[in-house]
Formats: structure tokens, sequence, C-alpha cells
């Protein structure tokens, strides 16, 4: 079964996880940024206009999820979208639309 092998890349926690971390507009927000490719959280700060320690919690629970990776680079670090993740999610999410459009039940 597809939707089971797709599961088994992105284990239930982590998924639900995943799920949680996008609940939040600020994440949401800050994802949107990362969409332009790595950035810092300093730059983050000064686009939204958020406290350095808001986002900085937003960050590691974006990071926590897998939704995001990171590297240093001497004292600063930058963070981007991890798109194995993402990608993942997206293959799981279109076969779950595909397999309940081409099931039909009660007929």
């Amino acid at each position: 079964m597809i939707l089971l092998e797709q599961l088994k890349k992105i284990d239930s926690d982590q998924f639900i996880g995943i799920m949680e971390s996008l609940s939040d507009p600020i994440r949401i927000n800050i994802l949107e940024l990362m969409m332009g490719g790595e950035i810092c959280v300093c730059d983050i700060v000064k686009v939204t206009g958020l406290s350095q320690s808001k986002i900085s919690y937003h960050i590691k629970i974006l990071k926590d999820s897998g939704l995001i990776s990171d590297r240093q680079e001497g004292r600063w670090v930058y963070y981007k979208l991890d798109l194995e993740v993402l990608s993942d999610i997206k293959n799981w999410m279109g076969n779950l639309i595909q397999s309940s459009s081409s099931k039909r039940s009660c007929e």
C-alpha cells in the first residue's frame, strides 16, 4: 500500500509534529521567508518586526519538526527549508488525495 510506504519515511510522531508546527501564522510566515533561500534570525527579525527571542522560539519548533535545517557560518546560523521532508509530505498528501478520490463508498 503506497500510503503506508510513504508514512514509513515520516513516522506518525514526526507527521503530527509537522502539522502542529504549521498551525501558527508566525511559523508559516517564517517558512514563506525561507522560500527565498537561507536566512538568519536577524533577517527574520528585520522583516517581521518580532523580537529575536520570539523568532528563535518558533525556529526551534520548525527545526524540531524537521521542516527546516541549519548550518553555521562563523557566529551566524542560517536556516533553510528541508526540501526532502517537504517532498515526502507532498508525496504523502498527493497519494492521500489520489486514493480517496479514486475510491467510492456507499454505492
